[in-house]
């Protein structure tokens, strides 16, 4: 599956709210997501566009590799997400084994995450409105679709941007956002 999402900046969530509230979007949740990034010792995911993570949302704990950026006009990208036992010793866990196979933390990202859910175009769409530590509010507009669906999964996206008047587009992810601001 690809994940294929458009990230904008934002000064705050009021006008955005608005109009999802006319268009009777719903909020489907609200999280507390911290985002633990590793390298690998045999590439560095920096250089080759992928990245890896152990995921915390509350009590839940997942592993998360994305591939390379693939050239489109949005982000777009395999992303490969598993469980992993729940709790802080199953994050723990997994993160000692990680390290002890020579991955090495990059950072974290922290964020509180409340995201929307509505269907466009036969495409299930997650908005998300993230506080994001130390970076400000950001939008992800984002469609998990198949590879042969992704030319109208894009468009999708751009729709509904535009729709939302979503202008800001953020290319860079959050873990490079963060070791940008890390570095000065």
């Amino acid at each position: 599956m690809l994940e294929i999402e458009q990230k904008f900046e934002v000064q705050s969530f009021q006008e955005l709210e608005k109009k999802l509230a006319l268009k009777k979007v719903m909020l489907a949740k609200e999280e507390h997501e911290v985002d633990h990034y590793l390298n690998a010792p045999d590439r560095d995911f920096a250089k080759t566009g992928e990245a890896f993570r152990i995921r915390r949302i509350g009590d839940s704990n997942f592993l998360t590799f994305k591939g390379p950026k693939l050239d489109s006009k949005v982000k777009m990208r395999e992303e490969i997400e598993v469980p992993i036992p729940d709790g802080e010793a199953g994050f723990q866990d997994h993160l000692k084994v990680f390290i002890a196979l020579g991955y090495k933390f990059v950072a974290k990202v922290s964020k509180r995450r409340r995201t929307y859910s509505l269907n466009m175009e036969g495409f299930s769409i997650a908005l998300s409105l993230d506080e994001v530590e130390t970076l400000g509010l950001h939008v992800e507009v984002e469609i998990v679709a198949e590879e042969k669906d992704s030319a109208r999964a894009i468009a999708v996206v751009q729709k509904l941007s535009e729709e939302l008047e979503l202008n800001h587009v953020q290319p860079k992810s959050y873990i490079r956002l963060v070791l940008e601001k890390m570095n000065g």
